[in-house]
């Protein structure tokens, strides 16, 4: 059974009830519950935090012994050269995931430290952009660094 982590970083807990105009109104967990049942054959875990190092603690934790990591890492996409390294320095392939079209907000929020450590970036489409990772690392062949 393929293993895929999810990891949400900074005020991704509030899906649902923040500023849903922006990033809708179904919160995460009940979402989770939706890839579970397009899913069933993929051990999908989850984790979110608002702490930096909670985040690459977690990468670490996992990043050698699963299939693949989803992430969007939140405003920490921007500004964080930690979790971009958390994210080489393991053998597992990600995807970085954003719910909105970044590249049409704040101008500080077109560039990621993430990216080019990623298979790829899913951009703008909402929840489903999990679903098409998902679909992405479990169709993807493992490998050491396959980044």
């Amino acid at each position: 059974m393929k293993q895929i982590l999810i990891i949400n970083g900074p005020n991704l807990n509030l899906l649902g009830k923040r500023e849903p105009g922006i990033y809708g109104n179904r919160s995460f967990l009940d979402y989770l519950r939706t890839l579970e049942d397009l899913f069933p054959d993929v051990q999908l875990r989850y984790f979110q935090s608002n702490h930096e190092g909670d985040l690459i603690d977690k990468i670490h934790e996992l990043g050698f012994d699963i299939d693949g990591i989803v992430i969007n890492a939140g405003a920490y996409t921007h500004t964080s050269i930690a979790i971009a390294d958390a994210l080489s320095a393991v053998t597992a392939p990600a995807v970085e995931v954003h719910i909105s079209n970044v590249h049409a907000r704040e101008s500080f929020r077109h560039h990621s430290y993430l990216s080019a450590k990623c298979k790829g970036i899913i951009v703008g489409l909402g929840l489903q952009g999990y679903e098409m990772a998902v679909r992405y690392l479990i169709s993807e062949p493992v490998a050491a660094n396959n980044k």
